[in-house]
């Protein structure tokens, strides 16, 4: 449990590097202690609405209706505080020539194929070199997201049932998998991998990764503001207004969030939430702070 001083912060993997930009400005200027845990959004809405046990919830999915069922079983009524967007990004490694624009039939089948299977199995035009995905876990809002777009909110996930490998919320996993899997043009017995996670983990590596094109549209600020990119999606904050009234120095911390995360969030690789969004967020703190 959080101390009564302190702030804890659970969730997801995605949200984690902008929340901890933030945090390290916020502390620089004085901010109180915190704890902040990268567990996926699904295990921070655990914690957040079943245990009781984190003031913030973290998350790159909406809250679901029988989580907010739990939050209301132990007197939390969440509150939804969108703090940017993200393109989800599907990435293959820099010897990987024939597979820097992929279709969302052509992710499906790369990421539901049995362990085995060659990318020539995802399109015989493609070479036939051995293909190695990587997946984030079930728990991970970022697997949610990608079966929902990917798969059509398929349940259970095909994934679960591929040879995809599950590197739970770990993404540099997938980063070191995808980035060394040896791929090379010309010699069809060298493994080609393919991962997805959010762009941050992209543009943190993005000299040793290729982002995958889907559907011909680069992930970036222009496709994901004008919606081309089809697999962008919202990052959010959840916290409530009774841990605000009880713990001022969490409305305190998000109002600060709301103020400087668009000076933030480019350096760390997502993309500004509209002004009104972040600012009818920092009405509803302010309102339940009694500002």
């Amino acid at each position: 449990d959080v101390g009564s001083g302190d702030i804890g912060i659970a969730g997801s993997s995605t949200v984690f590097p902008l929340s901890v930009a933030v945090i390290a400005q916020w502390q620089d200027e004085g901010g109180p202690q915190y704890s902040i845990d990268s567990i996926g959004s699904g295990g921070g809405f655990e914690r957040f609405c079943v245990e009781g046990a984190s003031d913030i919830s973290n998350a790159s999915r909406a809250i679901k209706e029988s989580e907010v069922e739990s939050c209301g079983g132990i007197g939390r009524t969440p509150i939804e505080i969108r703090v940017g967007s993200d393109a989800l990004t599907a990435v293959v490694s820099k010897g990987n020539t024939f597979a820097s624009s992929l279709t969302l039939e052509q992710l499906a089948t790369a990421f539901s194929l049995p362990a085995g299977s060659t990318w020539a199995d995802v399109d015989p035009a493609f070479p036939p070199h051995p293909l190695a995905s990587y997946s984030p876990g079930a728990d991970s809002g970022t697997f949610d997201y990608f079966n929902e777009v990917v798969f059509d909110e398929a349940e259970p996930s095909p994934i679960l049932s591929s040879g995809a490998n599950i590197v739970g919320e770990d993404d540099n996993i997938t980063v070191r998998g995808v980035a060394d899997d040896g791929c090379a043009e010309g010699d069809t017995t060298t493994t080609c991998a393919i991962g997805f996670f959010g762009f941050a983990f992209f543009q943190a590596n993005a000299g040793d990764l290729t982002a995958v094109a889907v559907g011909g549209v680069a992930p970036g600020a222009d496709t994901v503001n004008d919606g081309s990119y089809p697999i962008s999606r919202p990052l959010f904050m959840y916290t409530d207004a009774g841990i605000v009234a009880d713990k001022p120095q969490v409305g305190e911390f998000i109002l600060y969030y709301l103020q400087n995360v668009n000076s933030l969030i480019g350096e760390v690789g997502y993309f500004p939430a509209p002004d009104a969004q972040l600012q009818g967020a920092a009405d509803a703190i302010a309102a339940a702070l009694g500002l």
